[in-house]
């Protein structure tokens, strides 16, 4: 309940600062100053509407619900940031100028308030035009194939054997409303192209049922390695059905690491995944336990890589003695302004990181969640290169 305490108050925020910003300076007329709230209110409940009327629209309408509920959500996130560090940059250099004026005493004097509301109706427009600029390049960012990130990671300790492993990672698909067959085979295909011997997949595959889903996920059925390819829960899986998903991940053809390891390479990489940090909550068996993931007489020169959804997994990880920790979870932020909130829960995120002993790798994600934006933070599946340091 306190979360929806607190999406409903940011989404107020939202959308009341912008209608505040944009509309009042207007000054239209009555009736079309009561439309234009009321038009902004109807936007701004379109999020919750399409999540409380998913089960009750057919495919095409529940698409279309969805497509223009995570668009204008999108768009007004990014529109009320750029109108707050606009507003906050003018009261900046506002106190500068009283500072200055009051230095020199002399009189600030009473601004025109006919050219102070042609300034601001010229300041509003330019502001939409850029949010509109940012969405549709933000837009066209999360629909493209991921992007490659080529990362070498050097491990001292790294045994004769693993020089040169190549490891596939991919995270935060997030197959659903908006994301279906089509951008799932288009990420099969990037990580498919990259020939690696392992494939490992840290978490949130999807938002939605088995029964829904099933076939929009089917393109990874076809990933294939010569250490095999590995599967941990994300948080969405377990919104989703955890159980039913991961049955169909091992359908699919992964293996499924829930606090858990297996030994590959003759028993020179202990590859351990554990579940969700927050698998515990919604099911007691699925808390998670990099210490338990090792098992009880783990090889002592083998090389211990945990796959963990979650980047603040790395803190019992580290303690527990893994080389490397590859995660997701954060997408890179995805776009501003959540990339500069991120660190308020997670330690990393995203790209290489050396923590105490450990290094951890967070990956920004190949799909989006929500709006189908990504500004700042492009989709990725990753080749991680092993190397004695």
């Amino acid at each position: 309940m306190s979360f929806l305490f607190i999406v409903v108050g940011m989404t107020g925020l939202i959308y009341g600062y912008t209608g505040w910003r944009l509309l009042t300076p207007a000054h239209l007329p009555l009736p079309w100053n009561l439309a234009a709230w009321a038009g902004l209110t109807l936007v701004a409940a379109l999020p919750f509407l399409s999540f409380s009327l998913r089960h009750h629209l057919d495919g095409v309408w529940a698409s279309l619900f969805a497509w223009l509920s995570y668009l204008s959500l999108g768009f007004f996130v990014l529109l009320c940031s750029l109108l707050l560090l606009r507003d906050l940059l003018w009261l900046l250099w506002g106190g500068v100028e009283r500072l200055q004026a009051l230095a020199q005493t002399r009189s600030l004097g009473s601004p025109d308030p006919v050219r102070r509301n042609l300034v601001l109706q010229a300041a509003n427009l330019g502001t939409v035009a850029l949010a509109m600029a940012m969405a549709g390049y933000g837009f066209y960012a999360a629909r493209r194939r991921p992007h490659l990130e080529q990362v070498i990671v050097p491990l001292p300790d790294l045994p004769r054997q693993l020089e040169g492993l190549r490891i596939a990672q991919f995270s935060d698909v997030h197959a659903g409303p908006t994301i279906k067959k089509p951008q799932v085979e288009a990420i099969a295909a990037a990580v498919e192209a990259l020939g690696a011997d392992l494939i490992v997949f840290t978490g949130d595959l999807v938002d939605g049922s088995v029964e829904e889903l099933r076939p929009h996920v089917e393109p990874l059925s076809r990933l294939r390695a010569p250490l095999g390819c590995y599967f941990v829960t994300g948080n969405h899986e377990y919104y989703s059905g955890v159980e039913a998903w991961i049955a169909e991940a091992r359908r699919l053809g992964f293996t499924v690491l829930l606090n858990e390891h297996r030994l590959l390479c003759e028993g020179h990489l202990l590859l351990a995944g554990v579940t969700d940090y927050g698998g515990g909550d919604h099911h007691p068996s699925h808390l998670s336990d990099p210490e338990t993931a090792l098992g009880s007489n783990p090889p002592p020169g083998a090389l211990r890589l945990l796959l963990a959804h979650q980047p603040r997994s790395i803190f019992a990880a580290a303690e527990a003695g893994y080389h490397l920790q590859l995660s997701g979870h954060t997408h890179g932020g995805q776009f501003v302004p959540w990339k500069y909130f991120i660190p308020l829960q997670q330690p990393y995120v995203e790209g290489l990181h050396h923590h105490g002993g450990t290094w951890v790798y967070v990956s920004r994600g190949a799909g989006y969640w929500g709006p189908p934006l990504r500004v700042g933070a492009h989709p990725e599946v990753t080749l991680l290169t092993l190397r004695r340091a």
